[in-house]
């Protein structure tokens, strides 16, 4: 089973406008309605592959209820920690005459150490029906940079492999506990290395010193490039084939979902690469987030080149 943790969960609602006017009332002329956050963007796309997964972490009221049911028809078994208040919207308003896209982040409900200290009373029993977990994204208000590093060290006590994706401090002090895969980007790299990271072999340098540092792999993407891993089995290399690609908001995510799938399998790193770069892929090939179709992925497969450097 593959759990994800998603604390910071919201419903993505995206609009589409007509020559947006502020001060003004605007119609809406199409919307859409999605379960929100990274972690829940990793769940989907791992789900569609196959695999069981239970998705947790914080949601509140009707808008919680909202986003446990529609992970549902995915065949992701919510398992979250209940609040009373309600879970927050992220709005996305696209005008498609001035191709601006605005977006209005709520800050959602705060968490104390008490509610903390109950999901994790429900987590340490959820880490024990696992053999991946994935943390993903930001944290609700009231906890602090140690969260994730707190969540890292109990998988790491069950035994069990962990994959971090998030950012700043989070990032940083979640480090600390040492997961088994991090996926920084450039900027987080620079922030965890102090390296310049303006040339691809300074990248590969940079994610190699931070698998020295007790990190088993590191995986820095490269956008239509490919991506690299450092780990304990060697630095590799994924070069992808080009593509038309439709919307790439969420691939970052699915290719998490690719790494958990081939570690919960077994797979060499390189294998899980392969894996994990197809679905991503695959992803950026249809216009819902978090979404892939398995045709896609096995056309694409074959066509990824991984190159042990």
């Amino acid at each position: 089973m593959i759990l994800t943790v998603t604390l910071n969960a919201a419903i993505d609602k995206r609009y589409v406008v007509e020559g947006a006017k502020m001060g003004e009332v605007n119609r809406v002329k199409e919307c859409a309605y999605t379960p929100g956050g990274k972690g829940l963007n990793v769940s989907k796309p791992a789900a569609i592959a196959g695999a069981r997964v239970v998705a947790t972490g914080f949601v509140g009221g009707h808008a919680g209820a909202y986003i446990e049911d529609s992970l549902k028809p995915f065949g992701i078994e919510p398992a979250f920690y209940h609040m009373r208040e309600e879970s927050r919207s992220c709005i996305n308003i696209w005008d498609t005459v001035n191709k601006v896209q605005t977006e209005y982040l709520e800050p959602g409900f705060t968490v104390s150490e008490e509610d903390f200290q109950g999901f994790l009373t429900r987590f340490q029993e959820l880490v024990k029906e696992a053999s991946v977990v994935t943390m993903s994204g930001s944290v609700p208000k009231g906890l602090d940079a140690t969260a994730y590093q707190r969540l890292v060290g109990i998988v790491k006590d069950a035994g069990k492999k962990v994959i971090l994706d998030t950012s700043g401090k989070l990032l940083s002090e979640g480090i600390k506990s040492k997961p088994t895969m991090v996926k920084p980007n450039i900027d987080e790299i620079r922030m965890l290395t102090g390296s310049r990271c303006e040339q691809e072999r300074e990248i590969i340098e940079a994610a190699e010193k931070i698998h020295a540092g007790g990190v088993e792999a590191v995986a820095v993407s490269l956008g239509a490039e490919g991506s690299v891993v450092a780990s304990k089995e060697g630095t590799f290399r994924a070069h992808v084939p080009k593509i038309d690609a439709v919307n790439t908001v969420g691939c970052g995510d699915s290719m998490i979902a690719g790494f958990a799938l081939g570690f919960s399998e077994g797979l060499p790193i390189e294998e899980s690469l392969k894996k994990a770069s197809a679905i991503s892929a695959a992803a950026a090939l249809r216009k819902e987030t978090g979404f892939f179709v398995k045709e896609d992925m096995e056309r694409i497969l074959p066509q990824i080149e991984i190159t042990r450097l």
